[in-house]
């Protein structure tokens, strides 16, 4: 493992999405990206990343048809890695697909493609900001953004069955979670964490994997407008 530069360019590398399709970049209508970023790319933003697509695929049936693109880095990504064993099993427990996936290391045209970067921790959201690109007010923690978004009246959205659809939804969402930032605060620095189970037994895996979940929850009922369905 390495850690990347900060700001380091892109050239001469290429970009394997893993996500809904691949439609357009950031601000190109019809498409909305949502990154997930941790350390390593093999455990807490995959589980992240595939429970988000399979919620998605849960409320909207064919996440396609909305425009919504998921996918995941690390920013001392293991390029070219398979999920973690536990990763993979954590999934199968919530019936996600985990088939297919490749870690990858975080690079600039990640961040400067995403309309919404979502990260483990206040130090992968630090490191995410220092690579420039405008990308403060489209980066948050999980945790935080699950925090604002809570706060926020899915009134004030557009439709999601309207003109719009959708991704303006989903743009509407990041404003109003940014401008709201600086007045709901964390109750602790602990409470944004999402803490690594690298290397952990299983048990600690699927603790992870249920927080990631429920916080997770709210994020996609905002996006879509859709509840989840009751079991």
């Amino acid at each position: 493992m390495r850690a990347p530069e900060t700001g380091r360019g892109i050239a001469g590398r290429t970009e394997h999405s893993v996500g809904f399709g691949s439609l357009g970049a950031m601000g190109t209508p019809g498409s909305f990206r949502i990154l997930h970023v941790s350390t390593g790319n093999v455990c807490r933003s995959p589980i992240t990343e595939r429970l988000t697509r399979h919620a998605l695929a849960d409320r909207l049936g064919d996440p396609l048809t909305g425009g919504l693109i998921v996918e995941s880095a690390g920013t001392w990504g293991h390029e070219g890695a398979p999920m973690e064993t536990n990763a993979e099993t954590v999934l199968a427990d919530f019936g996600a697909d985990a088939s297919g996936f490749v870690g990858r290391e975080l690079l600039d045209d990640h961040v400067i493609r995403a309309d919404l970067v979502l990260t483990a921790t206040r130090d992968h959201r630090a490191q995410v900001i220092s690579m420039g690109h405008s990308a403060g007010l489209r980066t948050f923690t999980l945790k935080e953004f699950t925090r604002l978004v809570r706060a926020i009246d899915p009134a004030t959205l557009p439709d999601p069955d309207g003109a719009d659809g959708i991704v303006e939804r989903a743009r509407a969402l990041v404003r109003a979670a940014a401008a709201l930032r600086g007045w709901l605060l964390a109750p602790s620095a602990e409470a944004d964490e999402v803490y690594d189970p690298y290397g952990a037994p299983l048990p600690f895996f699927r603790s992870v994997g249920g927080e990631i979940q429920q916080a997770l929850e709210p994020v996609v009922t905002a996006l879509t407008g859709v509840p989840a369905a009751r079991a």
